[in-house]
């Protein structure tokens, strides 16, 4: 059984006691400590520009060619906390609440309830440094509501709100790395996790531009490097999000927990042949005046997609507004796994829209007739703009066609309450790690995550660690654990490079995205996922035997890089199916076809599987070791989540 460390005490005591008996490192001390932040979305940013507030040395490493190019700031819709501004009856525990429910009851109670604690003071810090919140008539700040949730709570730049987020952490960033205690290393990518006397000590990186390899120390090492949906290939990710960083440590014992754990978002633009390498999202935040839609009849969808009628010809008495007509207390904005298997639920049953027919409906002729389109292009006129961009269709003329699509996911890096690994001295924030989304993360909770590890979290916990160290001496980088990691390192790289067989690395990633998405997606049944743990294993084989990269490691090298991610994205890949089969229940994003309701609505089974899953590298291709967190709740009540 793993020890989440979480403190004594009530709920709402916990975090201002642990924060009180954490020992604290004197300013003339922080001075002699170096910090590894591995990632510069929002939570690595925020955690490197606060920690070098506070005194310490930063080392910042991304892939990009500029820490604001994260993937961060493709977050469109808004921002949780919970400061009641509308008087609608929210509070911390209300937000604690819709959280612990939104994940279908699979997170740690501690870790939620701080996050909704401190989620005002992250508003409070964004608007300081000039984030351009929306903001109401009379000046004060606006909110919107979004899924899982019957309160306005939700903070917002239009469709922007991420990209807005990280240039305030940027700024923070910059004036630090302007003061010169913060370096930063763009276009490095970290390739493996260097620990000496079992405690992580350092990082070995590539430089992607001339392919050196590098060693980089530092008594403690933040992994902020976000999620890996990009396991299924086409998801809402950018094409550069991978999972390597976090693989790596955990083949150095940092346990991954509830990867099968994935978030399919309701509302991204459908996929419209093999040529595409990504998917695009429209912003959770449409639901709040668009209409989710189908014809009542197969026979009018096929119509639709023949061309022989178009949607404005289907009468309001032809049409399923299938949200509200099954959920009437939150309607459209129900959360995003409910949604989800919804609308593929509208599609299996043949009243799919679009040439494919594989979409729904998202309506806004009902707002622009109630609210104008003056006031709903204000709102979401970039998010319109985007679409129309991509797909050649006017929004404001004819409804949005979307489909659910791999966004988020839930699993990541197993922490403790403190966010630090099962690894010493390696800490793990944001999308990253488990912590906090359980099987589903309510929208608009990644961006209210980040910055909270990143700002109010990891500079308390972190500086805990560094002074039980006890010892304020540089690490030492002549240290042979740093040579041998290296040399694993530069071994792997010269492996990948010899391979020359005759498929791509994009094929191979193309149909493990395809088992992926048909056996471990929005449904799944445990013949499926025997079925993808075989294909995934001579996937494996052929990616090693017969895939074919190209040019040299001293260059930059696109071939080689994208090799190597996915090369661990087929082990993760594996793992994630272990996890699936392992989890005989359905809860949130995880659908066991097994375990339904007569309703067709997801049934838990407390009883057996109230864990978190937390998985031990056990060696290559070797079955990985579990161990279990018990997810223990004393102030929720375990019910059967009703949207209804």
């Amino acid at each position: 059984m793993l020890d989440s460390k979480v403190p004594s005490g009530p709920l709402a005591e916990k975090w201002s006691k642990h924060k009180f008996e954490m020992k604290l490192v004197n300013p003339a001390n922080k001075r002699k400590f170096t910090i590894l932040v591995v990632g510069t979305g929002l939570a690595g940013a925020s955690a490197a520009a606060a920690l070098a507030e506070l005194g310490y040395n930063v080392k910042t490493f991304c892939y990009q060619d500029s820490p604001r190019r994260a993937h961060s700031i493709a977050a469109q819709g808004g921002i949780n906390a919970s400061k009641n501004y509308q008087n609608d009856g929210d509070s911390v525990f209300r937000l604690f609440y819709d959280t612990i429910k939104g994940g279908d009851y699979r997170a740690r109670e501690a870790n939620v309830y701080r996050l909704a604690e401190v989620s005002g003071n992250i508003i409070d810090q964004c608007v300081a440094q000039g984030v351009p919140f929306a903001r109401e008539y009379g000046g004060l700040l606006d909110n919107r509501s979004f899924g899982g949730a019957q309160v306005s709570r939700t903070f917002y730049a239009r469709g922007q709100t991420g990209q807005q987020l990280l240039l305030g952490a940027y700024s923070a960033l910059n004036r630090q790395i302007e003061k010169g205690k913060v370096k930063s290393y763009t276009r490095h990518e970290m390739l493996d996790l260097v620990k000496i006397d079992g405690e992580a000590k350092g990082i070995i990186t590539r430089d992607l531009v001339t392919g050196e390899i590098e060693a980089h120390e530092g008594h403690a090492v933040l992994l902020c490097t976000g999620g890996y949906g990009n396991v299924f290939f086409l998801s809402t990710n950018a094409m550069g999000c991978n999972v390597t960083a976090a693989w790596r440590a955990h083949k150095r014992g940092a346990y991954f927990a509830n990867p099968c754990y994935t978030q399919i978002h309701p509302t991204c633009i459908p996929v419209t042949g093999d040529h595409q390498s990504k998917l695009t999202l429209m912003s959770e935040s449409l639901r709040n005046d668009g209409r989710v839609w189908v014809p009542k009849t197969v026979e009018l969808a096929e119509k639709l997609r023949k061309g022989e009628i178009k949607p404005k010809d289907i009468k309001e008495d032809d049409r399923d507004y299938f949200l509200e007509r099954k959920y009437p207390s939150f309607g459209n904005l129900v959360p995003r796994d409910v949604a989800s298997r919804n609308a593929k639920e509208m599609v299996d049953d043949g009243r799919g829209v679009g040439k494919t027919g594989v979409a729904v409906f998202l309506d806004f002729a009902e707002a622009i007739q109630r609210l104008g389109r003056d006031v709903v292009e204000a709102k979401y006129g970039n998010l319109f703009d985007m679409y129309y961009q991509i797909t050649d269709e006017n929004p404001y003329e004819q409804p949005m066609r979307i489909y659910p699509a791999v966004h988020y996911t839930m699993g990541g890096v197993w922490v403790d309450y403190n966010l630090m690994t099962t690894v010493p001295g390696l800490y793990c924030l944001g999308e990253a790690n488990f912590s906090d989304h359980g099987a589903n993360r309510l929208g608009a909770s990644a961006l209210m995550q980040g910055l909270s590890d990143g700002y109010f979290v990891i500079p308390y916990t972190v500086g805990d660690y560094l002074a039980k160290i006890g010892n304020f001496k540089p690490v030492d980088k002549n240290n042979p654990a740093f040579e041998q990691t290296r040399k694993d390192v530069e071994d792997r790289i010269n492996k990948l490079l010899a391979l020359n067989g005759s498929k791509t690395v994009d094929d191979i990633h193309k149909k493990l995205g395809h088992i992926m998405w048909e056996y471990c997606g929005m449904a799944r049944t445990a013949e499926g996922l025997q079925k993808a743990k075989g294909l995934i294993q001579e996937l494996r084989k052929e990616f090693w035997t017969d895939a074919r990269v190209l040019g040299a490691n001293e260059e930059l090298n696109m071939s080689l890089e994208k090799a190597g991610r996915v090369a661990d994205f087929l082990e993760l890949g594996e793992l994630m199916v272990d996890d699936a089969l392992n989890r005989n229940e359905s809860c949130g994003g995880h659908f066991r076809l097994e375990s339904q309701t007569e309703e067709g609505e997801a049934k838990r089974n407390d009883d057996e599987y109230a864990y978190v899953a937390a998985w031990q590298y056990n060696g290559d291709n070797q079955p990985e070791i579990l161990h279990k967190e018990p997810l223990i709740f004393e102030n929720v009540k375990l019910t059967q989540r009703s949207y209804k």
